[in-house]
């Protein structure tokens, strides 16, 4: 690229990162807001709340990139265009292809991009994000020990708790297991706490009782025990669902390409793994379609008297209208395989189709002498046409006779 090549690239590079950081942010602060449950109510650390809402973050800027490249071509082209400087590129014999090859290139990266995120970093990361996310079901803070709530994780066994401290240990604890026929067994402490380690997980509690009653001398007193510490083994109680089957972002390309036959998934709907796969490589087609578009729109030199706001509205119309017609197609091809074609075949064609178009109007070109070559023929046809007629014409000083 030659200096105005890169001028052109560094701004809209500096745009499209810009734009992209802040709609990112965005959406991570609001996905961030949704979870504080985890904070609230469910006992968690800080720590897992940022890396269970980091992790969702490849995912969005697979998502967010395009749109954000998008916005920044449409933005930087207008600033041109309103500082006049493609008027003089233009007016100096510059044509379209010098204002599109930076974008072009600039597009090609981000295109790049997207299928690392698209083909390693989002499976990977979404796997991650289930495994923190079974780590939190698994934690009996989460899943049972609410305040003020008498919830149990089976038949026959019962926790409650009065309160929770902030350091996370767990105040008026109740424990009631009746699983077995032939005794009752209540725990009472004053304060308990949640250990997890390699062997598994465990309900500390400490300065309480034991109350105990046998179903077949439920006619004698309860015996009562004190202790100053107890351990009860909670890890059978955790969520069951390590095993179960990754789901289609999960998987990598050659993971897809030959499916478990005995995922549930997949059992039910074959075309979807189809679908996934095809989504992946077409969707980082769409950040040169976007380029094209801006390109065709709001690459020609405009005036500053002339309204840009069509232009801009056709540029970001036409591209979300192409996107919506790309997903419509990729969910065609869960039903049917011919509708391929039209998954790639839609960005494709829009590709060349908006290069041509570009290439064909906006050459530079003299606009007077398109005027001039009208008032000329259209005045060989006045005289042809008078011709025929017979009629002469005469012009002596500026009169007709």
């Amino acid at each position: 690229m030659d200096i105005f090549g890169r001028y052109l690239f560094r701004q809209l590079a500096g745009s499209f990162l810009l734009i992209l950081v802040t709609l990112t942010t965005i959406v991570w602060l609001a996905s961030a807001l949704g979870q504080l449950s985890l904070l609230t109510t469910k006992g968690q650390s800080v720590v897992i709340l940022l890396k269970i809402t980091s992790l969702a973050l490849p995912a969005l800027v697979a998502i967010i990139a395009p749109l954000a490249l998008l916005v920044a071509c449409i933005f930087t082209l207008d600033r041109f265009n309103s500082d006049s400087e493609v008027i003089v590129m233009s007016a100096s014999g510059a044509r379209v292809w010098r204002f599109a090859t930076p974008c072009i290139i600039l597009a090609g990266i981000v295109s790049m991009v997207l299928l690392v995120f698209n083909l390693l970093l989002t499976p990977a990361s979404l796997r991650q994000l289930r495994s923190y996310i079974n780590q939190v079901r698994t934690d009996l803070i989460a899943q049972v020990l609410q305040p003020g709530r008498f919830t149990g994780p089976e038949p026959g066994l019962t926790f409650h708790i009065r309160d929770r401290a902030l350091n996370g240990e767990l105040l008026g604890l109740l424990v009631n297991d009746s699983r077995a026929d032939d005794v009752n067994m209540t725990y009472l402490a004053n304060r308990g706490q949640i250990i997890t380690n390699d062997e598994g997980s465990y309900l500390v509690m400490k300065e309480g009782h034991i109350l105990r009653q046998e179903a077949a001398q439920k006619d004698k007193d309860v015996q009562i025990v004190a202790f100053e510490q107890y351990i009860f083994d909670i890890t059978q109680y955790g969520a069951k669902s390590k095993g179960a089957a990754l789901r289609r972002g999960e998987l990598y390309l050659p993971e897809l390409l030959n499916p478990d036959p005995k995922n549930p998934d997949y059992r039910r709907n074959p075309g979807r793994y189809r679908a996934e796969i095809h989504e992946r490589f077409s969707s980082a087609l769409y950040p040169l379609v976007y380029i094209m578009i801006v390109i065709n729109f709001l690459g020609h030199p405009r005036t500053v008297r002339e309204n840009r706001w069509g232009g801009i509205v056709m540029a970001f119309g036409t591209s979300i209208a192409l996107r919506a017609s790309g997903l419509a197609a990729t969910n065609l091809l869960n039903l049917q395989p011919s509708a391929i074609t039209l998954v790639y075949g839609i960005p494709i064609g829009a590709i060349l189709v908006a290069a041509f178009t570009a290439h064909v109007r906006m050459a530079p070109y003299a606009r007077h002498g398109i005027n001039l070559d009208a008032l000329t023929k259209l005045q060989i046809l006045n005289n042809k046409l008078l011709v025929v007629l017979g009629v002469r014409t005469e012009q002596n000083g500026g009169r007709v006779g």
